[in-house]
């Protein structure tokens, strides 16, 4: 039968995340915003046919949301993350080769399956998700991952479909490249969009025909791939193993503008502290961290700056007091009084195996007794909450948090979070 893949994505996910604990929005439309409540970073269909763009500020819109009983949201990564661990989890059962493309997407190898009827199978993984999970997702299957794609797309948008639709042997292919603007085409980005469309290349049908060396001399070998992939030849298998980390930042904007060190501080204490728990994660030790902090830049009255510290550090680490140690000792090199901060993060570079940290003739720290602390910190704020031991250097009180005035129930995540049944 040769390759055919199959592109599950999960619909408008992060609104889909808080309908499913929410009988109440069925039908209603639902909003989700970024950090600080600032803009909308998700909404469901029915506030997409409001016309209410994607990024938008909320205080633009709130009155037109309010109008029409749009529930909003602040973004609930927690559960966002958990849903989709869920959801991954179901897809799983359906094929033994599958890539997580990102928090809503996933690619799933059906080569082996041509015994079936594969229209019937994609309608089976979105029956058994939305059931399970309640989730909708959209099911594109192709002979290619972009085939994939596109597949996927029309799914969303035929109500004939019903969000499944199979191109891996359909006499329809063509016409659904046709249907296929430029810029919807998986690698075309939108410079490469705009070129195409002013040489009269504006759907995916008419891209698939322009001639090899053309593509090659203006869009490189990722473009001829693309074309390829569009005429049905695989180029691009499943990444069934993530690629190596090359680096991990940990950064928000604050709640409230910050103008003292001793805020500041903790809050680079509160991002080393996520960072370094993702390194221990994934087991790997950083070598170099840096430190950045900037000001609002859209604030024209007030005093603009934004720095930056680069650490080399003597042993690659993971442990936490050790780069809060490094990244405060970086923050006090950079910080200006009387500026008042909106941003901060950090971020950990030259990532190495935990097992292959190359060690340091005159290193004084105890590694064996940190990575045991390390572990113990881990695994109680595991089985209790996550925070519920933590260094004193991140504060108790926290004035400077990202806002989340509008934020649901972490309903997966926490004890005291659960859904209730009355």
């Amino acid at each position: 039968m040769g390759s055919v893949y199959a592109l599950v994505d999960c619909n408008n996910f992060y609104a889909s995340c808080e309908r499913a604990f929410d009988p109440g929005l069925a039908g209603r439309g639902v909003a989700v915003l970024s950090n600080n409540d600032g803009c909308i970073v998700a909404r469901s269909n029915e506030v997409k046919a409001l016309g209410i763009k994607m990024g938008v500020p909320l205080f633009q819109v709130a009155r037109e949301l309010e109008k029409h009983r749009v529930a909003v949201f602040s973004s609930n990564y927690a559960l966002y993350g958990d849903m989709s661990r869920r959801v991954m989890d179901v897809l799983g059962s359906f094929s033994p080769e599958m890539e997580i493309y990102s928090i809503d997407e996933a690619f799933l190898d059906l080569g082996g399956f041509g015994h079936l009827d594969l229209d019937a199978y994609g309608r089976d993984i979105r029956d058994k998700v939305v059931r399970w999970t309640g989730i909708p997702v959209s099911v594109g299957i192709g002979r290619t991952k972009t085939l994939a794609k596109v597949a996927n797309h029309l799914a969303k948008k035929s109500v004939k479909a019903d969000g499944v639709l199979d191109l891996s042997d359909s006499a329809w292919v063509e016409a659904a490249l046709e249907r296929t603007p430029i810029g919807d085409v998986w690698g075309v980005g939108p410079g490469f969009a705009r070129h195409l469309e002013k040489i009269n290349v504006r759907n995916a049908l008419q891209l698939r025909d322009v001639d090899d060396d053309w593509v090659r001399k203006r869009m490189g070998v990722t473009g001829l791939r693309t074309v390829y992939e569009l005429r049905g030849e695989a180029c691009y298998d499943l990444e069934t193993a993530p690629p190596p980390r090359k680096g991990i930042c940990s950064s928000r904007s604050f709640g409230q503008p910050i103008e003292s060190l001793e805020s500041l501080s903790e809050a680079i204490g509160q991002y080393i502290t996520c960072a370094a728990r993702k390194l221990r994660k994934q087991k790997l030790a950083a070598g170099v961290i840096s430190v950045f902090i900037r000001t609002n830049i859209f604030k024209k009255n007030e005093l603009r700056y934004s720095n930056c510290q680069t650490t080399g550090l003597p042993v690659a680490t993971n442990d936490t007091g050790e780069l809060i140690r490094y990244g405060l000792a970086g923050l006090r090199k950079i910080y200006r009084p009387g500026c008042r901060f909106k941003k901060a993060g950090v971020f950990l570079e030259q990532l190495v195996p935990e097992t292959h940290v190359q060690g340091h003739l005159f290193d004084e720290v105890d590694r064996e007794k940190q990575k045991r602390l390390m572990q113990a910190v881990d695994r109680i704020n595991g089985e209790m909450a996550e925070g519920a031991l933590r260094y004193g250097a991140v504060g108790l009180q926290q004035p400077w948090k990202t806002k989340s005035l509008r934020r649901s129930r972490r309903y997966t995540t926490r004890w005291d979070e659960l859904p209730e049944v009355r």
